[in-house]
């Protein structure tokens, strides 16, 4: 058996699934309650940015996009639901009527949502309505479900989050083999501590920037892993 097969193996018989009385009992009714009380505090702050997103986006604030969410045990498939955030990037096409490179559409507005996390403000009603939790492995596109190893494909066993462990150590800035790292980390010890402290860095990291401007090696998951199954029996053959 390939060494890669034999690691994937290894790592699918190591993933456990947290089954603590907070992660089975009191982590969903918590998130529904903070996330409520957190939609009732910040409505001016909403109210304000789909007023300003309205005006600067020239329409439409939001963003709606299908992500997949925690895996129906009775279908053994992933839950597609419809996430949804603020714009930061307007709809602006060229002459042919193709959207325009995104470095182009991105207004100031938007950078300053994506640097603040403002943009993800919306993804409480996402939570308010079972799809989301407060802190899970984030939801990532459809596109990239065919290409996660049996492992990886457990960081769905819970609800995805607004933050999880991977934002708190990198975020953008490391592997997607380091990223999914740290979800199946999480989810084999949800805890309250566990999750109040991530809240407070993801809190941290959102206003006090203290690590600097992060570079993006995350790229597309799902190239990514197509090169490399590509390159993979050009390797073999060599050898």
């Amino acid at each position: 058996m390939p060494e890669t097969l034999i690691k994937e193996a290894e790592a699918e018989k190591s993933v456990s699934l947290s089954t603590g009385i907070y992660a089975r009992h009191i982590k969903r009714p918590m998130d529904f309650i903070l996330s409520l009380l957190a939609v009732t505090v910040l409505s001016p702050v909403l109210l304000a940015l789909i007023i300003i997103g309205a005006i600067v986006m020239k329409g439409n604030p939001f963003f709606v996009q299908e992500r997949p969410g925690k895996i129906n045990p009775k279908t053994g498939n992933e839950k597609i639901f419809k996430l949804i955030k603020f714009r930061t990037m307007t709809c602006e096409k060229d002459e042919y009527g193709k959207l325009l490179p995104d470095e182009q559409r991105l207004t100031g507005y938007g950078d300053f949502l994506r640097h603040t996390s403002l943009d993800e403000l919306p993804e409480l009603f996402n939570i308010l309505k079972g799809d989301m939790s407060i802190i899970g492995p984030r939801p990532l596109l459809p596109e990239y479900l065919p290409y996660y190893t049996e492992a990886e494909r457990h960081r769905h066993d819970v609800r995805p989050g607004l933050s999880g462990l991977a934002q708190i150590n990198g975020r953008n800035a490391v592997t997607w083999e380091e990223k999914f790292s740290w979800d199946l980390k999480y989810i084999a010890n949800i805890t309250l501590l566990g999750d109040i402290k991530i809240i407070l860095l993801t809190v941290k990291k959102a206003f006090i920037k203290v690590e600097g401007v992060e570079l993006n090696h995350e790229g597309n998951l799902a190239k990514i892993r197509q090169e490399k199954h590509e390159e993979q029996p050009k390797q073999e053959a060599k050898v």
